[in-house]
């Protein structure tokens, strides 16, 4: 038996070259990718460097690819939905089996149509348009986080300070039309709403003018929080202007999405721009602080020297890289080939000089994107796992604050447990708790340098007043009454209405119309119907509530009763022992007598007859007589017409006495 096994070992041993050369054979030497995303950006330029130095980390582990070396094609987009499809059909020409970017939305959308047609699996990690959805573009992978979640985030915000009405400004293209789309239903779903939209030129020159309008009408509103949603050179002139018009004083808000923290984290901002964002809250995609990211960061500050930071859209391209890396050889592992063929659909007599020959279908690109959404890994952005909309999975923002020269994190925003003062790792072990006794932010700084949180409305100078009818009466002018020789109005109603409305977390701007000429009462019912013509918006005053104004009219709960009501003093009797007797005036003592003399007749005449203790001398009957009023030892009927008289003497004096002291 062991001679077997020795003879198995040698023939294993002769076969494993051959067996290596055929492992080796089976995949390629190198395997082509490519990149689509703006060279010149604040997320480019980071985006560049990580991927380059990711491909390098790939290609020098042997445990990833083995013996196939990673090529990575770059090509500037320049933000243009046309040069970016130029760009991935050069790919194309290439034999490349997957796309990392692009970076804009607007390009994403045009480019994800090439990958879906072409079978080219397309992993963005910048594109956060919630709209580039895996059921319309089956070939898109999001790698970053979807502005979904984002304005997820800054509703809660809002919600958490009891904020009901925003201002939002945003880029006029897909990236801020569908983020503040989300935003809206967002809202929507905790009772807040979008009170103004306004969206601003998409590209790289940014009227000033333009902008400055904008903000003068945003300054007539009602609303003083703003979201900017934005990129930044149009995000930068509108902080700009605003700080120049005032409004970055105090009573303001100012909401901006993860535009201004990518800049923030990638480049030092002169102070002349820090100070057109002082008090700004800003998010900013949450990547934990942990060894793997620590090193990266110092290894990327000695290849940049200091001068470009390391934002959390670098770590994504960083992590992206390496996802396709770890797909790509999960692919070759279960024999899958880099064959492409020729797409059939282009050629045809309709081309004409088009050269489209050089398109193809990439065979097995199902096979790849299937090992892309199994990936799960932790890179340097933490946890890579797709979830089913393919979306990383547990999204995460920090909150920070602008203060100074620099930021300040006043709190973390999660999918899993909303806002929070714990990072999000800490509370993943934790179950899901969303009450509102559980959302917390440290202080925030605010514009104006203040820390009282701003109650986030003005009275709007170009808003509709509210006509409130007020009638004027020639009687009772206690419940409303005009104030001589002014417009305004006092009285009972007018302070409730008042006190009801400062109540309000929004403003209601309104003015008094009189009603009637004050020399007589006016009709109620005319009142009433002047609102359902429109004249009036509503009334305040003593409107009594019935049956046929309330068809046609809504009322409050009412806050005063009708009818007559006595009035009387109250006077208070200190209370004693004897405080029975007080309410005995000498007439009631009289009374009191006359009674038991009375009783002590009626007795003597239904007994003299038949008792002789009731016989003798006229002073031994009279004697007998009040004796008998007390205490009687015969004679039932004497006994009971004796008690039925007390008794109601009784009842008589304690009717009297609650009665006058009550008084």
């Amino acid at each position: 038996m062991n001679f077997y096994y020795y003879w198995l070992w040698l023939v294993f041993l002769f076969m494993l070259p051959y067996l290596e050369q055929v492992y080796s054979n089976s995949r390629p030497s190198f395997v082509n990718i490519g990149a689509i995303f703006t060279f010149d950006s604040s997320i480019g330029k980071v985006a560049k460097l990580a991927m380059e130095q990711a491909v390098k980390d790939v290609n020098s582990n042997s445990s990833i690819l083995h013996s196939t070396q990673l090529v990575l094609h770059m090509q500037t987009s320049n933000c243009s939905g046309f040069d970016g499809m130029i760009q991935a059909l050069r790919f194309m020409e290439t034999d490349v089996i997957a796309i990392l970017g692009p970076q804009s939305s607007v390009v994403s959308h045009i480019v994800a149509h090439v990958a879906n047609e072409l079978r080219v699996p397309m992993l963005s990690f910048a594109a956060t348009d919630p709209t580039l959805s895996s059921l319309q573009f089956p070939f898109f992978v999001r790698t970053t986080l979807s502005d979904l979640y984002q304005m997820t985030a800054v509703a809660e915000i809002i919600d958490f300070y009891g904020w009901k009405e925003v201002i939002t400004i945003y880029v006029d293209d897909d990236y801020g039309r569908n983020g503040v789309s989300a935003l809206d239903d967002a809202l929507a779903e905790r009772r807040c709403r979008i009170s103004y939209k306004v969206g601003i030129k998409s590209g790289p020159d940014v009227d000033r003018g333009e902008i400055t309008n904008l903000l003068v009408n945003v300054a007539m509103m009602q609303s003083r929080i703003i979201v900017v949603h934005a990129h930044s050179n149009s995000g930068f002139m509108i902080f700009k202007v605003a700080h120049y018009l005032g409004m970055m004083q105090e009573g303001y808000v100012w909401i901006a999405t993860d535009w201004l923290s990518t800049v923030l984290d990638s480049t030092s901002l002169p102070l002349e721009t820090m100070d057109t964002l002082q008090g700004a809250l800003v998010l900013r995609q949450h990547t934990p602080d942990t060894d793997r990211k620590k090193m990266f960061t110092s290894k990327w500050n000695n290849l940049t020297g200091g001068s470009l930071g390391l934002n959390s859209y670098g770590l994504h391209a960083y992590d992206t890289v390496w996802l396709v890396a770890q797909a790509i050889d999960n692919f070759f592992s279960q024999g899958g080939v880099v064959s492409c063929t020729n797409y059939t659909s282009l050629h045809s007599d309709k081309a004409g000089g088009l050269n489209l020959d050089a398109m193809s279908i990439f065979d097995n690109g199902t096979l790849l994107l299937n090992n892309i959404l199994r990936s799960n890994f932790v890179g340097l952005s933490g946890p890579i796992k797709l979830d089913s909309e393919r979306s990383l999975f547990r999204p995460a923002y920090d909150i920070i604050n602008v203060v100074g020269n620099g930021v300040r994190r006043v709190g973390y925003w999660s999918n899993y447990s909303g806002l929070s003062i714990v990072s999000p790792e800490t509370l993943y072990a934790n179950p899901p708790n969303r009450s509102s006794a559980n959302q917390h932010l440290h202080t925030v700084i605010w514009p104006g340098e203040t820390t009282s949180r701003p109650r986030g409305w003005v009275f709007p100078n170009n808003g509709k007043q509210l006509r409130i009818g007020v009638p004027i009466r020639a009687s009772y002018r206690e419940f409303v009454s005009p104030v001589k020789g002014t417009d305004l109005f006092k009285g009972f109603c007018v302070d409730v209405f008042v006190a009801a409305v400062n109540l309000l977390p929004y403003a209601v701007p309104y003015r008094f119309v009189p009603f009637g000429d004050g020399h007589k009462n006016p009709s109620y019912t005319e009142f009433v119907n002047k609102i359902t013509t429109g004249y009036f918006d509503g009334a305040v005053g003593d409107i009594a509530i019935v049956t046929n104004r309330t068809r046609i009219v809504d009322f409050t709960q009412p806050y005063a009763a009708s009818g007559l009501v006595v009035v009387a003093p109250f006077k208070k009797i200190n209370s004693g022992g004897w405080s029975f007797l007080q309410p005995f005036t000498p007439f009631m003592w009289i009374v009191t007598a006359c009674f038991f003399f009375f009783v002590g007749i009626v007795v003597w005449i239904l007994e003299h007859r038949v008792n002789d203790e009731f016989r003798g001398s006229p002073k031994q009957q009279f004697v007998t007589i009040l004796w008998s009023v007390i205490y009687l030892r015969e004679s039932y009927c004497h006994a009971l017409l004796n008690s039925c008289i007390l008794l109601y003497m009784l009842w008589y004096k304690r009717d009297y006495y609650y009665t006058t002291t009550n008084k």
